[in-house]
């Protein structure tokens, strides 16, 4: 049985959450858990899909602002 972190999604870096995340899909790939921890484990891994989308939605916002107010960066 793989312990689900009760770790909340919002303390976690983008590392962090994305290594916990390739961690679930590890053991939901091997279908050695039984259908209950599957399903708790592919929740968790929603919420995690989720922030680490939302977190690199954050960042590539940036850039662009970034980028925008300074053209000459593009060079």
């Amino acid at each position: 049985m793989m312990p689900i972190s009760t770790t909340p999604i919002t303390d976690l870096t983008y590392e962090q959450a994305f290594a916990e995340l390739e961690t679930i899909v590890g053991a939901l790939e091997a279908n050695q858990i039984s259908l209950e921890e599957s399903l708790a484990l592919f929740e968790r891994g929603q919420a995690l899909s989720q922030f680490c989308a939302e977190q690199l939605d954050r960042a590539e916002l940036r850039v662009t602002q970034l980028t925008s107010a300074r053209p000459d960066m593009l060079d």
